[in-house]
């Protein structure tokens, strides 16, 4: 598959169970598909778009007051902060990725009792500007939840599952966002925006910036750039759902290179279970596909927060959740 394949999901937004040949074709082929008729308005879009480029107009000073911390993974993430694809060489002069972004997790009362199980749960430390940043990330992210739902209706359909299978898994779900700003480089640089990497989670929704830099490698091995038309959202399914569905389902390498001379913004929103969720498979396993045992939700969340701060060592070399030989 050349492109990625544009899908209207209006027939089944508002939860008719009904998993077409291309959707399916798409999530064991190549892990991402566009969607139209999703119901998220073009206003809703472009405040979404408008608000992550203030939240980092602001001066340095404030991103730092606001950075994020060790025990507090909610706030901005410094440009260049991050490592990139970890090397056996520990010397490695790898450049570092070049964004910065602002995380987010879902939103949860502190007086709710689920925060005592987890540091990953808890109220957002929402950016001192723009004013309304709560209320539009939040009205977004209602409808990311909505169309996820939906989606995880006819994944079900789709693996021959019971109905909620996988939708009875989200009772206070660990779904987070990056805010993300990426400053152009030049070709020359050879500098990646965003590594090649996977997502970790059962699937990611993404507003793509229109100026492109985002791609995709198929089973081929090679590059493709994720395009999409006007409106339309991108979905990828990560490795929590390629585990859920045996390897049938594939988690798909893919990387950022900004090298048009603008700054790029982008929110994706990463859809994972509730903290004391297993993941390991639900149906029957696909012919090379390779797995960890089963893993938890939360812990497995937390070595990756724990993971991103560049003095911090991996627990295993075992990086992954499961993945296909490609």
């Amino acid at each position: 598959m050349s492109t990625i394949p544009v899908i209207d999901i209006s027939s089944f937004a508002n939860g008719r169970d009904i998993a077409t040949d291309v959707l399916v074709h798409a999530v064991e082929h190549v892990g991402f598909f566009a969607i139209t008729g999703h119901g998220i308005t073009t206003e809703q879009l472009d405040a979404m778009h408008t608000l992550v480029a203030e939240v980092f107009s602001v001066s340095m000073e404030d991103k730092q007051r606001q950075a994020i911390l060790r025990d507090n993974y909610r706030g901005f993430i410094p440009l260049g902060f991050f490592t990139p694809n970890r090397s056996d060489d520990p010397n490695s002069d790898t450049p570092a990725d070049r964004y910065e972004g602002f995380k987010l997790h879902t939103e949860v009362d502190p007086a709710d009792p689920i925060c005592s199980r987890s540091a990953i749960y808890g109220p957002n430390r929402w950016a001192d500007h723009p004013a309304n940043m709560a209320e539009v990330v939040l009205d977004y992210w209602a409808a990311c939840d909505r169309i996820a739902n939906s989606l995880l209706r006819v994944f079900e359909h789709a693996l021959g599952l019971d109905p909620a299978a996988l939708t009875s898994r989200f009772d206070h779900p660990v779904t987070n966002m990056t805010l993300l700003h990426y400053p152009p480089s030049t070709p020359d640089e050879n500098i990646h925006g965003i590594h090649p990497h996977k997502d970790t989670n059962v699937l990611t929704i993404l507003h793509p910036d229109p100026i492109g830099g985002l791609f995709v490698r198929t089973q081929d091995g090679d590059w493709i750039e994720a395009t999409c038309p006007e409106g339309a959202l991108l979905v990828n399914t990560g490795d929590m759902m390629e585990v859920w569905s045996g390897g049938r389902f594939v988690s798909t390498p893919h990387k950022v290179v900004n090298t048009t001379g603008k700054q790029r913004y982008s929110f994706p929103w990463f859809l994972v279970p509730s903290h004391d969720e297993i993941i390991e498979p639900l149906v029957p396993l696909q012919p090379g596909f390779e797995r960890r045992d089963g893993v938890e939700v939360g812990p497995w969340s937390l070595e990756v927060w724990r993971t991103n701060w560049p003095d911090a060592i991996p627990a295993d070399d075992d990086s992954h959740l499961g993945t296909l030989d490609q």
